[in-house]
């Protein structure tokens, strides 16, 4: 049952951070403000199911011979950290970049 679980526990990792990637820069919103929040709440959502996943791929991996495997050295919560680092660089980036540049020229005719 564990084999089963496994790749449906990480799709849905993958999923809802693929939610997150396309709620945080691909739809357009007026109010920042609010746009953070809802980011927030998707990726507390993403960390859930990483964790869920990772538990599960750790109890896989956990036998008689190994006996200390780390919930962080897990695939899930790797890709989690990971992508969620990237994910807040960009975002932090575009934010400024939105706010500070100008990449158009004002042509007035």
């Amino acid at each position: 049952m564990i084999e089963v679980a496994k790749p449906v526990a990480f799709i849905l990792c993958v999923v809802s951070l693929y939610a997150l990637f396309i709620h945080a820069f691909l739809l357009p919103s007026n109010d920042m403000h609010e746009k953070i929040c809802d980011c927030l709440s998707l990726l507390m959502l993403a960390a859930g199911t990483s964790l869920i996943s990772g538990l599960i791929f750790q109890r896989a991996t956990a036998g008689p011979s190994v006996r200390g495997a780390h919930l962080l050295a897990t695939l899930p919560v790797q890709l989690f950290c990971w992508a969620s680092s990237i994910m807040l660089v960009l975002f932090l980036v575009s934010w400024y970049l939105e706010s500070h540049c100008i990449f158009y020229r004002d042509v007035q005719f």
